[in-house]
This record gives C-alpha cells, structure tokens and sequence, in this order.
C-alpha cells in the first residue's frame, strides 16, 4: 500500500476511470462511454426521479470537465504538474522522513526486490519492485547497488507507510543515483 485513496479528491483520471498513464485513445473512450449513460437527455426519459437526476447531472458536468482538461495536452500538463504538486505538499506534513535508495535494505526473493527502511516503532517502511514498477519506475540490482529506470527522467517520491504505526517515509528517486 502507498497511499489511501482517502487522502486525496477525486481526480480528473478518477472521474473518467482511466489510469493517469492513459493514452488520449484511452481517454476518449471512457469519456465517450461516460457521456452515453450519463447525458441529461438521456435520464429524462429512464427516470423521473429529482434528486438522482441532480446527482447524476453533477456527474456529467465533472465528466465534461475532465473531458475539456485531459483531452488537451497542454491543459493535461499543466493539471498533471498542479497534481504532482499538490500531493506533494499534502504528503509533506505527513512524511516522519525522507529516503533515498541508498539507505534502503535490500533483499531478493527471486520474483522481486524488496526494499525496507527500519521505522521507529521497531517496524519496517517497505516497497518492491513490482510495486515500483506499476508507478512507473523500473528497479534494477547491478551489483551490490540498485538503480532505478523511467521513462520520465524527473526525480519523484513514493510515499511508504509503516506496517505497524502510523508514521510515513517518503522514497526520493532521484534518476541520477546508482
């Protein structure tokens, strides 16, 4: 686990259902899929009930909007930045430290690489690769060091709960460190 879904508003990705990595293809099917059920048009004549067809009337209008931002590339990069930046600054007050891979442990069992930083409550911070892998980020053991590899060189952070506590680290990933 990385992050609670709770700790963060619905996004525009979330709206439309696709992953933030999605392709323009990808983004236009599910926008196109969400307007068919959800077009006011379409649920005056299946139900006369108010307060349903109000929900559903906000529904459509977040959709439009997800719609008008994500399928603009220059719109989408602004809102991906503003989105990075915000759970950032949101993360940041709840974050006990900061990591880098150098002060990880790491241990191999054969399918995967798995990452551990002692918390102070006597319990581990932890991550694998295949977790890092679905974000992206592609772990690789070169010798006694490990390095990591994207596809956007810009450096990033994966927030790392405690398995016992409450506490969190944050993982800087800086694509320059071997």
């Amino acid at each position: 686990m990385l992050l609670d879904k709770n700790d963060t508003q619905e996004t525009h990705y979330e709206v439309l259902n696709v992953k933030e990595d999605a392709n323009y293809e990808e983004i236009r099917a599910s926008y196109r899929s969400a307007v068919l059920s959800l077009h006011p048009d379409k649920l005056l004549k299946t139900s006369e009930t108010s307060s349903s067809n109000q929900t559903a009337e906000e529904r459509f209008l977040k959709v439009q909007k997800a719609w008008e931002i994500l399928s603009n590339s220059s719109s989408r990069s602004f809102y991906d930045n503003d989105l990075r930046s915000s759970r950032q600054d949101v993360l940041a007050a709840d974050v006990a430290e900061d990591l880098s891979l150098q002060d990880m442990m790491i241990e191999d069992d054969g399918e995967a690489l798995e990452l551990f930083y002692q918390c102070r409550c006597g319990d581990y911070f932890s991550v694998d690769s295949l977790e890092l892998k679905n974000m992206g980020y592609s772990l690789l053991r070169e010798g006694s060091g490990i390095s990591i590899m994207n596809v956007d060189t810009s450096p990033g952070s994966v927030i790392l709960p405690c398995g016992s506590c409450s506490l969190k680290a944050r993982l800087l990933i800086n694509m320059d460190v071997n």
